[in-house]
C-alpha cells in the first residue's frame, strides 16, 4: 500500500520539496549578501523546516529526540549513520542552534537551487573524493572554523548511504582529521531511523507513510581516547540504539 499511495503523492511532495529550493535561493543570496553570517544561517535554517516538513505530503512522521543536555559554547562532533538525503534536512532544523555544518562532496556545490549556495558560503566542507589532500585540507579548515566560532560539525562516517538501513562500518578518516584541530571537541552519536524506507522503491515512487526518527545518544568525551577508539564507540552506540549488530 505504501508503494501504491507513493505512485499518487510522490509529485506533490516533490512539488513542494522543489518549490521550498527555489523560493529559498534568492532569499539565502540577500542574507548572504547584504546582512552576514547569521542572516544566512537563519535562511537555512528556515528552508531546511520546509524541507523537513515536507513530509507531510508523504504521510510521513518526523520526530526528532534529543534528551541531551549539550553545551553551546563547544564544538561538537556529530556522528551518524546514513541512509538517505533525508536525513539531512532535519538534522539542519533541530540542532540549528549548534550551527551544524556538513562535509560534502565538491561536485554537490553546483547545479541544485539553494543546496548548492549553503553549501559554497554556510561554512562547511566541500570535499574532492579523487584529492585526498584536498579533502583533508578542507576538512582542517571546517576544524579551525569550529574552533574559532565553538561550531559543530555533522559526519556520516559509513562513507556512504545504507539503502537497506542496514549499517556499514565507520571509517576513523574525517573524525581524525577534525580532532587534529579541535582534540577538545565532544562526540555526539546520532541513530537515524526508516529514511532509508523513504527511498526503497527508488526515486519513483517514494514511499509513503514512513516513520523517519533522529536520536541523539549520550555524548562521548575524547579524553584520553584516540580517534579510531571514539569512532568504535560512536558507531557501537548506534547500532546498540538501532538493534543492529556488527
Amino acid at each position: 500500500m505504501n508503494k501504491f499511495l507513493g505512485y499518487i503523492f510522490t509529485p506533490v511532495f516533490y512539488f513542494f520539496f522543489l518549490l521550498s529550493l527555489l523560493i529559498f535561493q534568492p532569499i539565502q543570496w540577500i542574507c548572504y549578501r547584504f546582512f552576514g553570517y547569521k542572516a544566512h544561517k537563519a535562511s537555512v535554517d528556515y528552508l531546511n523546516f520546509f524541507l523537513t516538513y515536507c513530509q507531510v505530503f508523504l504521510g510521513s512522521s518526523t520526530t526528532f529526540v534529543n534528551h541531551q543536555d549539550l553545551p553551546l559554547n563547544h564544538p561538537i562532533i556529530f556522528v551518524a549513520n546514513h541512509q538517505s538525503m533525508y536525513d539531512i534536512p532535519g538534522i539542519f532544523w533541530f540542532l540549528k542552534k549548534y550551527h551544524v555544518k556538513f562535509i560534502s562532496k565538491i561536485e554537490l556545490t553546483k547545479g541544485i537551487p539553494s543546496i548548492s549556495f549553503n553549501l559554497k558560503y554556510g561554512g562547511g566542507a566541500n570535499i574532492n573524493r579523487k584529492d585526498s589532500k584536498q579533502a583533508v585540507s578542507e576538512i582542517i579548515k571546517l576544524g579551525r572554523r569550529m574552533k574559532d566560532n565553538n561550531w559543530s560539525a555533522m559526519i556520516f562516517a559509513e562513507g556512504t548511504r545504507a539503502k537497506d538501513g542496514r549499517i556499514k562500518p565507520f571509517q576513523v578518516g574525517g573524525i581524525a582529521t577534525l580532532l587534529k584541530t579541535v582534540p577538545n571537541a565532544l562526540i555526539v552519536p546520532i541513530a537515524i531511523e526508516n529514511s532509508w524506507k523513504v527511498v526503497q522503491y527508488g526515486t519513483y515512487p517514494l514511499s509513503f507513510g514512513e516513520k523517519l526518527r533522529w536520536t541523539v545518544l549520550d555524548p562521548i568525551t575524547t579524553a584520553g581516547r584516540n580517534a579510531e577508539e571514539l569512532t568504535n564507540m560512536a558507531e557501537g552506540a548506534i547500532r546498540k540504539a538501532l538493534n543492529q549488530e556488527a
